[in-house]
């Protein structure tokens, strides 16, 4: 599965699933979204895990489920479960890594994945390497670029996940010409900027925050659930949503030890306030329906605000609960994937840089 064919599914309701494995993660970069480190110990039960993605039928399954983290590769074992299970059902598994096994030369051997991460990543269908100026300083440029084309040899497709600090930020040209020097022009690479969440809240300015330009759109990140380190399934991928406890009551969807794929699909799928929010944005919500003056806020500002709006979900059940609610739902969700993944890039990533989730020639 090629990188574009993945992030063309992401504003299709119900298309795809993301999981993280664990916080934990041997690298310190200063701007992990999700502030993981080599002690941090939460996780989702794996035993949940493996009977949440066992719920999968081919009648109803997510097309894509993504498993990230923290390090995903730390748990090989559990990688290879959950992808062959869902593969079982006709769903592609891929993996997002920020490429801790690369930072050292294997002894005695001239390879750079560890045998058992390799036998595991043979069970995927898509990886993607996490690269950038602070991942660099614990794992070198020509590791990752080493180890994905021993990925690559193994089966899977693969990516990179390069995050930068601008249009302009000269780091980010100077690795976009490297990568595209290195393959040829063949290495697809999603292209984001560093948004002041996580680790990076303490650093990042004022201008990285929010989603891009064009805040006023649909919101796609609300198309797939999202299982959370604790197990809890949320509506909503934004990392503040994702940790927030108790979550916003219109975001969440259920719990991995409790719930399995149908039920946590149908009540995203069933929600006239998410339909809303996913075919008209949140801001074009509170435009309709809310209480508060629209003073300028981030689009996932307002939406969390929802949850303390009991007034927006009485009449987004009105306006969206029935069949015309859910048609629209799907239609804009189908209309906006079929626009191709560098549209929604441009939207939620680097502008700039958005060409380059395609390789060199492919059709934009």
């Amino acid at each position: 599965m090629e990188l574009a064919a993945l992030v063309s599914r992401r504003p299709v309701p119900g298309a795809g699933l993301l999981v993280t494995l664990t916080r934990r993660c041997p690298l310190r970069c200063a701007h992990c979204s999700t502030a993981s480190g080599p002690e941090a110990r939460e996780r989702p039960d794996p035993a949940g895990l493996r009977r949440f993605v066992g719920s999968f039928t081919p009648a109803d399954r997510p097309d894509v489920m993504m498993l990230t983290g923290g390090e995903p590769m730390l748990l090989p074992r559990l990688v290879a479960d959950l992808a062959t299970a869902a593969g079982a059902v006709g769903t592609r598994t891929a993996v997002l890594s920020g490429m801790f096994f690369a930072a050292r030369p294997r002894a005695r051997s001239s390879a750079v994945v560890p045998p058992a991460l390799l036998r595991a990543l043979r069970s995927v269908d898509h990886f993607s390497a996490s690269l950038d100026a602070h991942h660099e300083r614990e794992v070198a440029r020509s590791a990752v670029f080493r180890a994905l084309r021993e990925i690559r040899e193994a089966g899977p497709a693969v990516s990179l996940h390069v995050t930068g600090e601008g249009p302009d930020d000269p780091y980010l040209a100077d690795l976009i010409r490297d990568i595209d020097w290195e393959f040829d022009g063949t290495m697809p690479t999603l292209v984001n900027e560093i948004r002041a969440v996580g680790r990076a809240a303490t650093w990042a300015g004022p201008a990285r925050r929010g989603p891009g330009p064009d805040q006023g759109l649909p919101c796609a990140m609300a198309a797939w659930p999202v299982v959370a380190f604790d197990g809890s399934v949320l509506a909503c991928c934004n990392q503040r949503v994702v940790d927030r406890r108790p979550a916003p009551a219109h975001l969440l969807l259920g719990h991995v030890e409790r719930d399995g794929w149908g039920t946590v699909r149908a009540r995203s799928l069933e929600s006239p306030l998410l339909r809303l929010i996913r075919a008209a944005g949140p801001l074009q919500v509170r435009e309709r329906y809310g209480t508060e003056a629209g003073q300028p806020e981030s689009p996932c500002a307002v939406c969390v605000r929802f949850a303390e709006q009991p007034r927006v979900a009485q009449r987004a059940r009105v306006d969206a609960g029935g069949a015309a609610g859910a048609l629209l739902d799907v239609t804009v969700g189908r209309d906006r994937g079929a626009r191709g993944a560098v549209a929604l890039v441009r939207q939620y990533g680097s502008a700039a840089y958005a060409s380059s989730v395609l390789p060199r020639g492919a059709a934009r």
